[in-house]
């Protein structure tokens, strides 16, 4: 696994979990794309949708323009586009997924800092790993065979990294040692107070993290797991 950002790396797994997405799109239909997908009240329209619309987003972010016109045009957008049919969605994510690449493909300065949505602000050489991140796990969400299990192990190791770091320094998050059953280790949460021990299988750890199980299959020293802010 690289050692730092390599935005190029990136980017090829970037395709290469798009082509996949797509490969296991297609073998829906109409009804089932309008049928309800893993994240509550959203169709798997809505997520294809979602994906869509986040790759012209982060054209936005790489072209230094906002990511979006507000939320309320964002969520909007996505409204707009959950009823389409499905040779519709899988134009749209396949088309703005390339119109991502060209722009990322581009000369630039990725040392440099983004903004994305609501003032978060990152090196630009990290929104392909941003993207890799949508497109994998909304994967997962639409609910069509392909699980945490399934996820590269890379991805997986990185994305709890990501979402560790992202809740470091929390003082709402308690103090957290986590251990995955092969023995790689990440902390987060809180900087005072006891360690809490949470350990597991990388794919239950990355579900609890994310927000998309609630962390069977996970040893907690204190008992119950501790309750993480949502993403």
């Amino acid at each position: 696994m690289p050692s730092a950002i390599d935005h190029d790396h990136d980017l090829l797994l970037v395709r290469e979990a798009t082509d996949r997405l797509l490969a296991a799109a297609a073998k829906l239909d109409n009804a089932s794309v309008a049928g309800p997908s893993r994240l509550p009240g959203w169709s798997r329209g809505h997520v294809l949708a979602h994906v869509a619309r986040n790759a012209d987003a982060l054209v936005n972010v790489l072209a230094g323009r906002p990511m979006y016109l507000s939320a309320e045009a964002r969520d909007a957008d996505i409204a707009r586009d959950a009823p389409r049919p499905l040779d519709v969605q899988l134009d749209d994510v396949r088309d703005s997924a390339a119109r991502f690449i060209a722009q990322a493909a581009q000369p630039a300065d990725w040392a440099r800092t983004v903004e994305l949505r609501n003032g978060v602000m990152d090196q630009a050489a990290r929104i392909p790993f941003r993207r890799l991140v949508e497109v994998e796990l909304h994967h997962v969400d639409l609910g069509i065979g392909y699980e945490l299990e399934d996820l590269p192990e890379e991805f997986t190791d990185r994305e709890i990294a990501f979402l560790a770091d992202r809740f470091a320094g929390n003082a709402a998050v308690p103090r957290i040692a986590i251990t995955a059953n092969d023995g790689r280790q990440w902390t987060t949460g809180s900087t005072d107070g006891d360690s809490v021990s949470v350990i597991g299988a990388a794919p239950a750890l990355l579900g609890w993290l994310s927000g998309r199980r609630q962390g069977g299959g996970l040893d907690c020293d204190a008992g119950l797991l501790p309750v993480l802010p949502a993403l």
